[in-house]
């Protein structure tokens, strides 16, 4: 993972709380999961909050939150996920498709305030895969960001 340049500090925010307390009760090891969706955006202040987040998880990780977790299934992929307070914060082991290398997204994660994020070029193309109309306004803040 990278160490990130750090951003303005989201840890206040209830879910990052949340799934702070949630990764240190289970001892997940941070090299093993990446934060995606919106989760990056707000680490990099382009949100100021997010609805939940999404998390791809492999190894010990993936085994212990499917252990903790509810069970769900993915909605682009159906695949199983480990769901947590009412399904704010998701857990998968493979991201929308796959087109996406779990390992790859993980490997390059950056850190950033302690929690591994996802590449926002990585967030700007999984937005403007689905081109979802509420994936919008990020994605025209992230086009002149990255380009």
């Amino acid at each position: 993972m990278n160490e990130a340049a750090p951003a303005v500090d989201f840890t206040d925010d209830r879910l990052i709380r949340r799934l702070v307390t949630l990764v240190d009760y289970l001892g997940l090891d941070r090299r093993d999961f990446v934060i995606f969706g919106s989760g990056p955006l707000l680490a990099h202040n382009l949100r100021t909050r997010v609805s939940d987040l999404d998390i791809v998880a492999r190894g010990a990780a993936w085994r212990c939150v499917s252990l903790h977790g509810m069970t769900g299934r993915g909605t682009h992929n159906n695949a199983p996920m480990a769901v947590f307070w009412g399904g704010l914060i998701q857990f998968s082991q493979g991201w929308i498709s796959p087109d996406w290398d779990a390992d790859d997204l993980i490997d390059r994660a950056e850190t950033i305030q302690g929690l591994p994020f996802a590449q926002l070029t990585d967030v700007l193309r999984y937005k403007e895969a689905l081109d979802r109309r509420k994936d919008r306004h990020d994605i025209q803040i992230l086009r002149p960001l990255l380009s």
